[in-house]
């Protein structure tokens, strides 16, 4: 592991290649969030404390939080961003101790994407701003479960999702990632309910055995933006995998995870010997109910997962590679705006596969970067150009349109073509040195860009000249220089794929009796995409795809169900969508299904099944597909 000393001297030996020193220390420029109506250009919160009580017989959480704030303009409000919050009192103080008076407050129009502006009054010399509120049953952010939609069906479940604008909706806050804050918390909740967060809290993990009591306290001391507070709720137990490292989940939910995912540590310190010290102190992770909208959400201290990574042979692991990755790539340096987001998924994606190929080698990160880069062309083809383009212009639009594969993958191939034009050294004390120049800053891609020009892009101009930078970034599309990743054992897989496209081929299937997950899902993708409802039924005698545990590859054959009418997947798929809220998804299977009039009216069916399950982003989503 590099010493903390060596990050600026990673700095300092690859400018000195070429540039003659190290870079210079670059400050965060003020840059104007168009998803915030915050101004902290005029007074901005620093540190954060909420005292809140977890109502699950009304679905709201109900109590105070205090804004710590400078003020630059000493005679500016402090403007917070909510979403149908009910504010019922502002205060203001000149200590954390008080003493509180009343402040006039006003709660501005309500925008459908951004929410409404509130505006507190804060006269001279008050540094701290208490606003007492009340969530909506119906807050985005927010997922309240009933007993029967958890996995021990006995008591309720609440958990957060604030990314990218949805913090706003259960606290008062300044939501954008370019105003960072530490943050403390109380949260009561019923006493057989145990609460946790994106922060340090002793509890239980000194004595798992430990009461619970009903009432949990958390601090951060790191400043971080709003989207990366979280809460969840519920009956939770907790599994060591090491002495910084654990697992929590239902309690029949935790014995799989825990064995899932016991390489975690083992990728903490490949991440380490890459990148630099791991600086939050634990990383744990929360396995989620089903309905979870993403794959896994990068929480400081604890990333919130998805249980359908769950597959029993840690095959779907890259994800939490992706999220660990997270805790240099976009936690410690975090993109300003939402329309730099590629900065936060690109180099995470990169920094993931690195970690798998440390881990698990070189040909599991080699198939993985070839089946992304498969999905990102193959979504590409009905993508507008616009949405094309890393440094995506999202004025006026949800900053969840840009949750595309292009901030993820596109983001990933172009960092590869970096590491081919500079070679892999080269490239490893860039980043270790972006990671140190940037830590605990939110920059712009203008940032990101001047940095990369006076150290990396000056320390070789003719490998420099291999890497069509502005194209890369302000282009639709992907240049016709990218690398294009290749993996030898994919190589049987397209034979295979090929014999089948041409006939049906059971005699393969010896071909395929050790074949890991990529593999399987290379082969789903190299089949034609106008496939027979014959075709797949050949296939599911042989290979018993409708029958499969594996949610990837589930999802696959689903949605070429849809396409080629093939009905034996019907019910599997209404069982699927009710079951599984998350996005990656539900997302592509509602939108091959509203292609035909028939399927439409079948979407309508299922959605009525499935939304009440579902978290508030996914319903979202799925509404806007069946308009």
């Amino acid at each position: 592991m590099k010493s903390l000393c060596c990050w600026a001297a990673a700095a300092v030996v690859l400018v000195s290649t070429g540039c003659g020193g190290p870079p210079p220390k670059m400050q965060n420029e003020a840059t104007r969030d168009v998803h915030s109506y915050a101004q902290p250009h005029r007074a901005r919160t620093t540190h954060l404390e909420l005292d809140l009580e977890v109502l699950f017989d009304r679905k709201v959480l109900r109590g105070w939080v205090t804004h710590q704030i400078t003020r630059p303009d000493a005679s500016a409000p402090l403007v917070l961003d909510t979403r149908d919050l009910t504010v019922s009192k502002a205060e203001t103080a000149e200590s954390r101790e008080g003493p509180f008076t009343a402040t006039k407050f006003q709660l501005g129009a309500k925008d459908p994407v951004l929410g409404a502006p509130l505006t507190v009054e804060v006269p001279s010399g008050a540094t701290h701003v208490r606003v007492h509120y009340e969530t909506s049953p119906q807050a985005s952010g927010l997922q309240w479960l009933e007993p029967s939609q958890t996995a021990g069906k006995a008591k309720p479940y609440l958990y957060s999702q604030s990314q990218a604008i949805h913090a706003r909706s259960w606290i008062p806050v300044q939501d954008s990632p370019g105003v960072r804050a530490t943050y403390r918390a109380r949260i009561r909740t019923p006493k057989d309910l145990l609460a946790v967060m994106s922060a340090r809290s002793d509890f239980r993990l000194a004595n798992p055995k430990e009461p619970l009591s009903g009432d949990y306290t958390f601090r951060l001391p790191q400043a971080i933006p709003a989207y990366l507070i979280a809460l969840a709720v519920g009956d939770l137990e907790f599994r060591y995998l090491s002495t910084r490292n654990g697992v929590w989940a239902e309690p029949s939910v935790v014995e799989g995870a825990a064995r899932e995912f016991e390489d975690t540590e083992r990728m903490i310190q490949a991440a380490e010997k890459l990148y630099g010290p791991y600086t939050w102190g634990r990383y744990d992770i929360l396995v989620l109910p089903p309905s979870f909208p993403y794959g896994g959400m990068e929480n400081p201290l604890l990333t919130f997962a998805t249980p359908t990574v769950i597959a029993g042979d840690r095959s779907l692991v890259s994800l939490i590679a992706h999220e660990l990755a997270h805790s240099w790539s976009g936690n410690l340096v975090t993109n300003a705006t939402w329309r730099d987001f590629w900065l936060n998924e690109g180099f995470t994606t990169y920094c993931e596969r690195r970690i798998i190929e440390a881990i698990y080698g070189p040909e599991r990160a080699a198939m993985e970067a070839v089946l992304g880069l498969q999905s990102l062309e193959k979504e590409m083809k009905d993508m507008p150009p616009a949405d094309q383009i890393l440094h995506i212009d999202l004025n006026g639009r949800d900053p969840d349109d840009g949750a595309t594969l292009v901030p993820y993958e596109k983001g990933a191939l172009f960092i590869t073509h970096l590491e081919k034009a500079f070679g892999r050294e080269k490239l490893d004390n860039f980043l270790y040195a972006y990671f140190h120049q940037f830590a605990f800053q939110s920059i712009t891609t203008r940032a990101f860009r001047r940095f990369l020009e006076q150290t990396l892009l000056a320390s070789d101009p003719a490998a420099a000249a291999k890497v069509p930078v502005e194209e890369w970034i302000t282009k639709p599309g992907i240049p016709s220089s990218a690398p294009r990743p290749v993996s030898d054992a994919f190589v049987v897989v397209e034979q295979v794929a090929t014999a089948w496209a041409k006939a049906d081929a059971p005699q393969t299937k010896a071909k395929t009796k050790d074949w890991n997950t990529h593999q399987w899902l290379r082969f789903l993708n190299g089949l034609p995409e106008d496939i027979t409802a014959g075709k797949m039924a050949a296939l599911d005698r042989t290979f018993g795809f409708t029958k499969s545990g594996n949610s990837e590859i589930l999802f696959e054959w689903l949605r070429m169900g849809i396409q080629a009418g093939y009905q034996p997947t019907a019910p599997k798929l209404e069982e699927f969508l009710v079951k599984v809220g998350r996005r990656k998804f539900v997302r592509p299977l509602f939108e091959a299904l509203v292609k035909t009039p028939e399927g439409k009216q079948r979407a309508q069916a299922i959605f009525a099944k499935a939304k009440p399950g579902y978290h508030p982003i996914t319903a979202a989503t799925v509404e806007q597909i069946l308009k």
